[in-house]
């Protein structure tokens, strides 16, 4: 029995060790992993000066979108106004 002991004794401090082997492999991925995701992340970074320009292009082109939808809006009311009024004309070819 005291065999049995042991060798279950050697077992445990085996299966203990792998377990903490893969524990510290398990972690050390991890951190790899977060690493390379931090170094693709961070490679696509814009600055404060590149930000403000894109957002005052957006600025510009809203203003631009609102101006040309003004213009648009005139030309359909003046080409309205161009266009005769529709005649009402009975069919059949008598005329009161």
């Amino acid at each position: 029995m005291q065999n049995d002991n042991k060798l279950f004794e050697d077992f445990s401090k085996v299966a203990t060790a792998a377990m903490g082997t893969l524990a510290g492999a398990g972690r050390e991925f991890s951190d790899v992993a977060r690493e390379r995701m931090k170094e693709f992340v961070g490679a696509g970074e814009i600055s404060r000066d590149e930000f403000d320009a894109v957002k005052m292009m957006a600025a510009n082109a809203r203003e631009a979108v609102a101006q040309l939808q003004a213009e648009v809006a005139q030309l359909k009311a003046e080409l309205a106004a161009l266009q005769p009024a529709p005649a009402n004309h009975i069919s059949g070819g008598d005329q009161i």
